[in-house]
């Protein structure tokens, strides 16, 4: 491919990723519980996300470990998110079948998640995601997201 080809499809695959990114945020303008929690995207590709959250106080359980809840909402947050990045922008998706499981305590300064599609369909994407406590991995999921089509307009 001759660089003037391969520096226009960059520049194509980069407005495409610029502009899943922004569609991507302005959807998480409305997702308050993940604004709640402090926790922020920090990867947006096409099927992918990544999110990181300072792990507080707030956070812990009363053994000091990161909330077993909070936990499954980061790891549920970033499947969802990947899967959001493959559908319609004026379609939905929600959480129909989330099962996390915890293989260390999270203990440490920082938890990051890492969601992937496995497969899209038309009506359920089914995602995984991990959840890691500084360079642990604490948490496995598995996740089926169902796909919600615009009301119809009268």
């Amino acid at each position: 491919m001759s660089s003037v080809n391969q520096s226009s499809t960059e520049n194509i695959n980069s407005d495409a990723s610029s502009d899943l990114e922004i569609r991507i945020r302005r959807k998480l303008e409305r997702q308050h519980f993940m604004h709640l929690i402090g926790a922020d995207l920090t990867v947006i590709t096409s099927g992918r996300v990544e999110a990181e959250l300072a792990l507080q106080q707030q956070h812990q359980q009363q053994r000091g470990f990161a909330h077993g809840g909070l936990v499954a909402t980061l790891a549920d947050l970033v499947a969802g998110f990947s899967a959001v990045t493959l559908i319609p922008d004026n379609y939905g998706l929600v959480t129909a079948d989330l099962r996390v499981s915890y293989l260390h305590p999270g203990v440490g300064q920082r938890l990051r998640a890492i969601g992937w599609v496995l497969k899209a369909g038309r009506r359920l994407h089914f995602c995984e995601a991990e959840v890691w406590c500084d360079e642990l991995l604490i948490a496995k999921a598995s996740a089926t997201m169902a796909v919600v089509e615009p009301a119809p307009q009268p």
